[in-house]
């Protein structure tokens, strides 16, 4: 099911441009409307779930539909981000609340290396192999003569 803003929760993150969910959806189906200062899904049939937006909004102004067999006949759930970790809420339809804590990073804020570091070039487009290949699927040695 789609996700949807609380137009009374939502405050456009007091965007000039772009509001946190516009940023984060891997679809770009969330957008601003500037004489409101509310963002809304532009597009709700092809929205992917995935609860980026969720996740980032500053106000949890925005929620999903949830599936009956992820939330079953009125469930709720609710993701709470932090800076290390995100908070996931879950009201069952008896009313019985689970919270579930997960990290969200690996690394501290700002020190991730964009490559992983493996080495890159100019003729990379121009391959056949993936960023990693072949090194990172270590077969190297099902190549070589016996």
């Amino acid at each position: 099911m789609p996700s949807f803003v609380i137009v009374e929760k939502c405050d456009g993150c007091k965007a000039l441009d772009k509001t946190a969910c516009q940023y984060i959806c891997p679809n770009d189906l969330m957008v601003l409307n500037k004489d409101l200062m509310k963002a809304y899904n532009i597009e709700p049939e092809m929205c992917w779930e995935c609860y980026n937006c969720v996740k980032i909004c500053p106000t949890q102004a925005i929620e999903i539909r949830g599936y009956a067999d992820f939330v079953p006949l009125g469930a709720q759930v609710t993701p709470m981000r932090s800076s290390d970790s995100i908070m996931w809420t879950v009201k069952f339809r008896n009313g019985t609340l689970k919270r579930f804590k997960f990290p969200i990073r690996t690394t501290p804020e700002g020190t991730a290396v964009p490559d992983g570091g493996w080495a890159t070039s100019d003729d990379d487009l121009s391959s056949p192999y993936l960023f990693t290949e072949p090194a990172s699927l270590k077969t190297d040695d099902l190549w070589k003569k016996q």
